[in-house]
């Protein structure tokens, strides 16, 4: 094999390296196999640097009774992340800063399914959201307020 070549396959593999690589971080969502919504939020971690282990069940019940997830924080699909809970529609970066800063809470939840969250995108309709942390206790804080 000749220099230019050589060369040529070296230049090809570093325009293939990222300037910075951001450290990925493995994450459990537990999804109902028929919601769209939840797979689009798992674009949303993907495209954010997260190694996704998806759980497909039919009883999401069951798994929010487990991780300690109120009604009132409630949303369609359940996540785990270091140990914290993820419930429902969470910005990947307030994900990011619930492990960054690792508060004393179960987690972190956007109750329900308001309009404008990741996985949730709607053409000119983007409804203000609170992310809230929980503990063991059900004490409710907001964790960030999304009214962009």
């Amino acid at each position: 094999m000749n220099i230019s070549k050589i060369l040529l396959a070296i230049s090809l593999v570093l325009v293939n390296i990222p300037a910075h690589s951001e450290k990925t971080t493995a994450i459990t969502v537990y999804r109902s196999p028929t919601c769209s919504c939840c797979g689009k939020w798992l674009e949303h971690l993907k495209q954010n640097n997260f190694t996704i282990k998806d759980v497909p069940t039919e009883d999401m019940k069951v798994i929010k009774t487990k991780y300690g997830v109120s009604d009132n924080m409630a949303s369609c699909h359940t996540a785990i992340v270091d140990g914290y809970v993820v419930e429902g529609h969470v910005p990947a970066d307030d994900i990011k800063t619930l492990l960054k800063t690792k508060p004393k809470v179960v987690g972190i939840a956007v109750p329900q399914m308001p309009s404008g969250t990741p996985g949730m995108e709607m053409v000119g309709k983007k409804d203000p959201y609170n992310v809230m942390s929980f503990d063991s206790e059900n004490h409710e804080q907001i964790f960030k307020s999304h009214t962009e």
